[in-house]
């Protein structure tokens, strides 16, 4: 661990924030914690890719860093900033570097997208919700005051009696941050109701639960309320792809697990995810995770698994 700064007061959040993660960790096995909302996480070794599939949440690299793709937007995050996503987009994880000597450290805190509704309701916010394209992924800067209210959440795995009371409060306190913050934009649109981006996120609902099923663009587009152009259109902006490139990166993720955690075979996955062909199937396998099912499922069990990461 790196010595305190008595200068910076950015670094010597971080430094409390490492040394408590690093205390639970010590103690605990898995990223969940008894606070509501927060995963932490120590890894001492690299990671490779893996696949992942989550709600909106903001990640903080507290040391080292991890590279996130998600569609054509690639982002090496590192300490300097953090990530943030409002709406569900299947991911792609690596931590490159972590090591004994320097573990990746990391907290991840899950957004409440109906109370960042709630605070909009109440707070005045002035400028236009404009973002642009390939907006799955914000790059945020880790201002004082962010990092301030996520110190104090963090502190809260070391003050049990606290958790009840202030853990709400101090997920609303970072939801307001964050909203009237440099990544702003992003989380507000998601959350507008009647927005073009709303719409979008009931697209993305309805493709979470029938990305098996064969897609017509037309019917997405009568569930979302919006013409099929627009819907192109905004479901880019918004998760970098297509809806059909969406509907394939479910596909290949929810493929991934079941090999690995049921060992079924290739061509049984390949029907149970809605691919008619198996030779399609490995193709685009090989495509998003580098390698076909066979050969990644013998690598990843060899690095101790597909094992998830924040």
């Amino acid at each position: 661990m790196r010595p305190q700064s008595s200068t910076d007061p950015s670094e010597r959040q971080r430094d409390e924030i490492e040394a408590i993660i690093a205390r639970f960790a010590s103690t605990r096995s898995g990223y969940g914690t008894p606070v509501p909302g927060l995963r932490v996480a120590r890894i001492s070794k690299p990671v490779p890719p893996t696949a992942h599939f989550d709600a909106a949440y903001l990640c903080v690299c507290v040391r080292g860093r991890r590279r996130v793709s998600a569609g054509e937007t690639v982002i090496l995050h590192d300490e300097s900033h953090c990530v943030l996503t409002a709406i569900e987009v299947p991911t792609i994880i690596a931590i490159p570097d972590a090591s004994p000597t320097r573990p990746y450290t990391a907290l991840r805190i899950d957004l409440d997208l109906n109370l960042a509704r709630q605070i909009m309701a109440e707070i005045d916010i002035e400028g236009p919700d404009s973002v642009p394209a390939d907006a799955c992924l914000a790059v945020v800067e880790l201002d004082p005051d962010l990092l301030d209210g996520v110190t104090r959440l963090v502190r809260l795995l070391e003050r049990p009696a606290d958790i009840a009371f202030m853990s709400s409060l101090l997920h609303r306190e970072i939801l307001y941050r964050l909203l009237t913050g440099s990544g702003g934009a992003r989380l507000r649109r998601i959350v507008r109701s009647g927005s073009q981006s709303h719409r979008i996120a009931k697209a993305i609902d309805w493709l979470r639960t029938h990305f098996h099923e064969s897609l017509r663009v037309e019917h997405l587009a009568d569930k979302a309320g919006m013409g099929v152009s627009t819907l192109h259109r905004h479901f880019a902006e918004l998760t970098g792809m297509s809806p059909i490139q969406y509907q394939k990166h479910l596909r290949l993720h929810e493929a991934r697990r079941l090999i690995l955690e049921n060992e079924w075979e290739v061509g049984l996955v390949a029907l149970k995810v809605g691919y008619e062909s198996s030779t399609q199937f490995i193709r685009e396998y090989r495509r998003l995770f580098g390698a076909p099912p066979m050969r990644d499922m013998k690598a990843l069990r060899e690095a101790g698994g597909n094992r998830a990461t924040i």
